[in-house]
């Protein structure tokens, strides 16, 4: 019986053996990058998708708007149910045609005109929403970033006020110190493990929005990228009427213009043509009946409709002209907010940062050994965990800058790209 619960055991221990091998041996997923954050979330965004569906239904209008217009079968019968000699059917006339109208003034080319250019703005609506669907994810990712960050600092703040809470413990059992300074370090662990839980609660909260964005769940994130400042030096000026913004005004204009064609065009009326057959029942003979239908333009002449689609794409070129300066003003504000982001990020991040850590180095050093008091320990880790915290803000500022000056400079597509 031993025997049989010994090796029960020993089996269970080699399966256990096996799956903590295999559980070891199968690779951790691959941190998310930015430009893998920004694929995902371009193939699973409803955004892209509804967007697609307009430039569809832009393609269709234009279609529908390149048809002619369709004949109609006429029919018609005279002289029935009267009386005398037209009593019955006796002196029935039957008539059958057909009549097909003629569109004037170049209606159909001025719709097809109005059609294309709505779909030349259908599709740079799809790449301005690609370009606030990258920003959106470029910030969530830099959330995301920035919050792991300050949760890895947090926790790192939490093992030294351990480290604090020990050395001061071993000074007062030494009698070297009072029992204040090792309430007080106590005070400060538990402060750090407070700011550690809400600054780990903030990273998964990023971290989630992430996920939601980009459709899948999120295992790790590229942290290298966030640390990365580009260098300075003069930012090639961008051309603003090449921007996503202005190319969209300029399509507003170009609608609106076709709009003024169209209405001019409405202004000539159009001619239906007529033939038709018309049989005599008296005499059962057949004759030919042909007709022009040619409309007045009494009441409505189409003056109105020109004035108004005139006055639209007045319109639409102020707000063109307006579209320019706004981003002309925004470009140059970005770049210098971009800029100005970079030099706090790179003082934060390299000579600020390191004299903040050797000054905490030297502090505990100095505790351990006597020479210093606990406040300067404190102070000094305090101000290094204010400077690490400031450097991700810088960082996060940096990269936000820089989100919105590319969304901002982001260029409009070609007439090659649009096609595809």
């Amino acid at each position: 019986m031993y025997r049989i619960f010994a090796a029960v055991l020993a089996a269970g221990a080699c399966a256990s053996s096996l799956q903590a091998q295999n559980a070891a041996s199968v690779p951790a997923p691959p941190a998310l990058t930015l430009d893998d954050a920004l694929a995902q979330a371009g193939a699973t965004s409803p955004a892209i998708e509804a967007a697609r569906s307009g430039v569809e239904a832009a393609q269709a209008q234009r279609t529908v708007a390149g048809l002619r217009r369709n004949p109609s079968i006429d029919a018609m019968a005279e002289n029935i149910g009267g009386s005398g000699a037209y009593r019955g059917f006796r002196s029935t006339e039957t008539t059958v045609g057909l009549s097909l109208p003629l569109e004037l003034g170049g209606k159909r080319s001025a719709r097809v005109a109005v059609a294309s250019a709505q779909l030349d703005r259908a599709s740079l609506e799809a790449a301005v929403v690609l370009a606030d669907l990258r920003q959106r994810v470029t910030q969530a990712f830099i959330a995301a970033s920035a919050d792991s960050r300050r949760a890895t600092i947090a926790r790192e703040q939490v093992g030294i006020a351990a480290e604090v809470l020990r050395a001061a413990r071993v000074r007062v059992a030494a009698g070297r110190a009072s029992p204040l300074e090792e309430q007080r370090a106590d005070v400060a662990r538990l402060n750090a493990g407070g700011a550690a839980e809400r600054t780990e609660r903030s990273a998964q909260m990023a971290v989630g929005n992430l996920a939601r964005l980009t459709g899948r769940p999120v295992a790790g994130i590229d942290l290298s990228w966030f640390g990365r400042v580009d260098g300075a030096g003069p930012r090639r000026p961008a051309d603003v009427d090449a921007t996503l913004a202005v190319a969209a005004a300029k399509a507003d204009l170009g609608s609106a213009a076709a709009q003024v064609r169209l209405a001019r065009s409405q202004r000539i009326p159009d001619v239906t043509v007529s033939a038709a057959a018309r049989r005599l029942e008296a005499t059962n003979d057949v004759a030919g009946v042909f007709s022009v239908s040619v409309p007045l333009p009494l009441f409505n002449n189409g003056r109105a409709a020109v004035d108004l689609a005139d006055a639209q794409r007045r319109q639409a070129d102020a707000s063109r002209r307006l579209a320019i300066l706004d981003a002309e003003q925004m470009i140059a504000a970005a770049g210098a907010e971009a800029a100005n982001a970079a030099t706090t990020a790179r003082n934060a991040t390299g000579p600020v940062l390191a004299a903040a850590q050797e000054a905490a180095r030297i502090a505990r050093i100095g505790y351990r050994e006597g020479k210093f008091g606990q406040l300067d320990l404190l102070e000094a880790e305090r101000t290094l965990s204010d400077t690490r915290t400031a450097a991700v803000d810088a960082l996060a500022a940096y990269h936000d800058a820089q989100a919105r000056l590319e969304r901002l400079t982001a260029p409009a597509p070609t007439d090659a790209e649009q096609q595809r």
